[in-house]
């Protein structure tokens, strides 16, 4: 769609040169103003003309029949003024020559825009607290940065994933307090993360009762900078307990990284950022504390290291972020994390800019909103967390369930079973705008109807099971002979500029209902339209390749959202 459009604002700046030549409006300004119209009654494209009425110096009903008249264009059916609207349809037969074998040509790589070549983008997410659980609350950064680093491939970037795990701080300092007066190795060898997060609710808990036992977990992770051995072999230990548990949940995400480096990697490097801190005059001593003074930017100081001289978050980031320029020249580095961070990484990006680097406006922070359950907020302080690996096995669970009712036959049940259990948790997630809160329904995202990841999962094993029974290759003549034919095409021909807008926006929710979109599109063709029995042969073959043509957009599509490809369900 985005090069008939770009053909439809270049004709549209012809006319409005004709109608003032110094309006200082040009194809691209065009392209712009075109919108989607809310009915397809009304058109495929349109331009609102009340936004083209201060330069042109007419009433946009005047602009719009002026644009109309005479309007032809390869391409474009026909072109009509409404109540200052420009509305325009296209021509079947271009959806036919041009959109179908396109789509047919590049298969699942139609519709990836050339924007990245020989750049690098960084993205850090997912990057969990070790020693505490994976859970509900991980999910967002987890399918979100995913899906993110996905995206940017297909528009031919270069990406490097970062799993920034929380190797590192005061956390592993409660850690410490709590094991050597509760733990041992025996039952956490047997109960892995479980009996870790025993521990960390544990120790919070009496911290509560008894705040001294903070300044002990404080002591630990000093000791731990301070290079202290028998620490460090613990905190090894327990890292690699976290680490193996977290890697599983992982894996049925079908989520890997190109780089585990954690904070622990950055105690070297974090000196030299300090003294550069120094140089530049820009760190205060503050009741003990080392701070970067932000008042004149609106926002509250940014303490780089506490009283004890240990280290904190900004520190860390802020060595991590210079080493990954110096790694990777980066076009732009990815930080996805909660709404709740928005104020720290404004904080330590401003100190970046401050300290001189010339790439500060290259990182990017991308949040998103809170997840609850039932209502519920989850705390992992407090025990109140629903862990990722059990919401999977309960939607797991689920799905198999519903599928030995509705098809018992089903060969590779319990992977396909994992295949849809995983991707409605993680389409039910990405559907929502990534700010929003989010507060998670199991039975709702399980659903074979409505806005879900097996109704669109479903909707592409119906496209498979269509494609199995073709016995030959159809080389005939494309005839564009229904209504639901020209949406279902019309809607595929979006795609290149969905992913675009889900590059720009940072926003996976785009391409998921862009998916939503073509399998409400195809299903509706689909029941009202013969295919393999249709009795023309054109008509036949058309709608045999129209199904092939959205496989070929579902399975890209699903690649971008962590979704897996399901030919049977």
């Amino acid at each position: 769609m985005i090069e008939i459009k770009r053909m439809i604002a270049a004709a549209i700046a012809d006319k409005i040169r004709m109608i003032n030549e110094n309006s200082g409006l040009d194809a691209a300004a065009v392209f712009e103003m075109l919108e989607y119209p809310p009915d397809t009654k009304m058109g495929d494209l349109a331009l609102p003309c009340f936004k083209l009425s201060k330069s042109l110096r007419r009433s946009p009903v005047q602009i719009a029949e002026t644009i109309a008249e005479g309007f032809e264009l390869r391409g474009v059916a026909e072109a009509s003024a409404v109540n200052g609207y420009l509305n325009i349809r296209i021509s079947n037969d271009y959806l036919a020559e041009k959109i179908l074998p396109e789509i047919l040509e590049k298969k699942e790589k139609y519709g990836a825009p050339d924007l990245g070549e020989g750049k690098t983008v960084v993205l850090d997410y997912c990057s969990p607290n070790l020693a505490k659980p994976f859970h509900i609350g991980h999910l967002g950064t987890t399918v979100i940065g995913h899906s993110l680093k996905k995206l940017h491939e297909f528009a031919g970037y270069k990406c490097v994933g970062i799993n920034y795990v929380g190797d590192w701080g005061t956390q592993f300092g409660k850690m410490m307090v709590a094991y050597k007066k509760w733990g041992d190795k025996k039952t956490v060898e047997e109960g892995g993360v479980d009996a870790l997060v025993d521990l960390y609710v544990r120790i919070n808990n009496a911290i509560s009762d008894d705040p001294s036992l903070a300044d002990e977990a404080r002591a630990e992770f000093c000791k731990m900078e301070q290079g202290d051995e028998e620490n460090l072999a613990l905190w090894r230990w327990l890292v690699e307990k976290s680490l193996k548990a977290n890697d599983e949940t992982l894996k049925q995400l079908d989520v890997s990284f190109d780089s585990y480096k954690g904070e622990s990697a950055y105690t070297e490097l974090m000196p030299a950022q300090v003294q550069k801190l120094r140089d530049c005059n820009l760190l205060k001593i503050d009741d003990g504390a080392s701070i970067v003074d932000l008042e004149k930017y609106g926002m509250p100081p940014c303490l780089i290291l506490k009283r004890d001289g240990s280290s904190l978050y900004p520190t860390r980031d802020i060595a991590a972020a210079v080493d990954r320029m110096d790694m990777y020249n980066f076009e732009k580095c990815i930080y996805v994390t909660s709404n709740q961070q928005i104020l720290h990484f404004q904080q330590w990006f401003k100190v970046v800019e401050l300290m001189g680097y010339d790439w500060y406006d290259k990182l990017v922070h991308v949040p998103y909103g809170t997840v609850s359950l039932n209502g519920a907020k989850l705390a992992t302080r407090t025990g109140n967390v629903v862990l990722l690996k059990d919401l999977f096995a309960a939607a797991i669970d689920k799905s198999r369930s519903i599928m030995e009712e509705k098809n018992p036959d089903l060969r590779g049940r319990d992977d396909i079973a994992e295949a849809v259990g995983v991707g409605a948790i993680v389409f039910y997630y990405l559907f929502n705008n990534r700010i929003k809160d989010i507060n998670f329904n199991l039975e709702d995202a399980l659903s074979f109807e409505g806005n879900t990841g097996p109704y669109v999962q479903y909707t592409y094993a119906r496209t498979c099971s269509i494609l199995e029974k073709v016995k030959e290759s159809y080389g005939g003549k494309v005839v564009i002979s229904c209504d639901e034919e020209s949406a279902l095409l019309k809607t595929l021909s979006q795609y290149e500029e969905r992913v675009r807008n889900a590059i720009r926006d940072y926003e996976p929710s785009v391409i998921a209902r862009f998916i939503l979109d073509v399998a409400f599109a195809y299903n509706k063709f689909y029941h009202n339209c013969q295919i393999l029995s249709a009795e023309d042969e054109n008509v036949r073959g058309t709608r045999i390749l129209l199904t092939e043509a959205t496989k070929n957009v579902l399975g890209s599509a699903f690649s971008l959202i962590c979704l897996k490809k399901t030919e049977r369900i």
